[in-house]
């Protein structure tokens, strides 16, 4: 059987690299671990952190196509977070111009949770500990 450890990191392809920097960093509050850019494709590579921990690759690209977003759409449908007080996490979205959906309860778990969407409209879920 495969011995799978962990997830190690997950890519994102944004389409202005200032902004979604800016969103991760400032707004999410990850931490960059390196910055890094590309000449021959006119292309950055993020590294951020959560919790000291290397979680995502923010990438720049020339003109990427486009996909679906919604959490409903074929492929990936979102990425969560764990937030320990999801009323104060949506409270900081709101001060810093992140819509957020309204709040659902898991009917599996009894626990609270949104979505809200990155500057290039990929679905993120903020999920309560």
């Amino acid at each position: 059987m495969l011995n799978l450890a962990a997830v190690h990191h997950i890519a994102l392809i944004c389409s202005d690299y200032e902004r979604s920097k800016r969103f991760y960093t400032e707004i999410l509050g990850l931490s960059i671990l390196g910055e890094y850019f590309r000449a021959e494709r006119n292309s950055y590579k993020l590294d951020l952190a959560l919790n000291g921990q290397y979680i995502i690759e923010l990438f720049s690209f020339p003109d990427p196509p486009k996909r679906p977003s919604r959490p409903e759409a074929l492929g990936l449908r979102h990425l969560a977070f764990a937030v320990p007080n999801l009323d104060a996490a949506i409270v900081h979205l709101n001060e810093n111009g992140v819509e957020t959906e309204p709040v659902r309860v898991d009917a599996h778990t009894g626990k609270r949770f949104t979505f809200f969407a990155d500057p290039d409209d990929l679905p993120l879920e903020f999920y309560e500990l």
